[in-house]
């Protein structure tokens, strides 16, 4: 990766049960140092933020999100994801669906840098404050995961993800 920059970003409405699962691990990272060239930001429900964010040059980007049908609740799946998969869309300011994210940058102009996603399986996104039990006891695995993600997309050679982080 030749520019060294990682931006950590967690997603997710922490009005809508596990779907704040993004921003709880973000909390997480916080009481953590990051490696130098790496932000760690929380934000949120806001998809055009991260979309104008991603515009800077990031050398690689990784998002935190809440995931459905990957597995069990509170499973934890790390994967890449590239310009491939970005789905064609119009720019859309209300939508922090990740695919949306990811189109309206490309509408901005910009381009996917490398981005991995860590994504927790949900148990329940139920209008309501606060993670279900499995969904809060990925938590502390997951901020673990972030620092050795970041770890493996700071190496000078960084190749694809290894191997693929799951837990459950």
């Amino acid at each position: 990766m030749t520019d060294r920059r990682v931006l950590v970003a967690g997603v997710g409405n922490i009005f809508f049960g596990d779907d704040g699962f993004g921003p709880e691990v973000l909390r997480g990272v916080a009481t953590r140092s990051l490696p130098p060239g790496v932000r760690a930001v929380d934000f949120g429900i806001r998809g055009t933020h991260l979309a104008y964010e991603l515009l800077d040059g990031w050398g690689a980007l990784l998002l935190v999100d809440a995931v459905p049908d990957r597995g069990e609740p509170g499973a934890l799946r790390a994967f890449e994801v590239g310009p491939d998969s970005v789905p064609a869309a119009p720019l859309d300011a209300h939508s922090m669906d990740p695919g949306a994210v990811f189109a309206s940058l490309r509408a901005l102009g910009g381009t996917l840098p490398r981005a991995v996603v860590l994504g927790c399986q949900v148990d329940n996104t139920d209008e309501g404050i606060g993670l279900s039990p499995r969904v809060a006891a990925a938590v502390a695995p997951a901020v673990d995961t972030v620092f050795e993600i970041v770890d493996q997309l700071l190496a000078p050679h960084a190749a694809t993800l290894q191997p693929e982080k799951t837990e459950g």
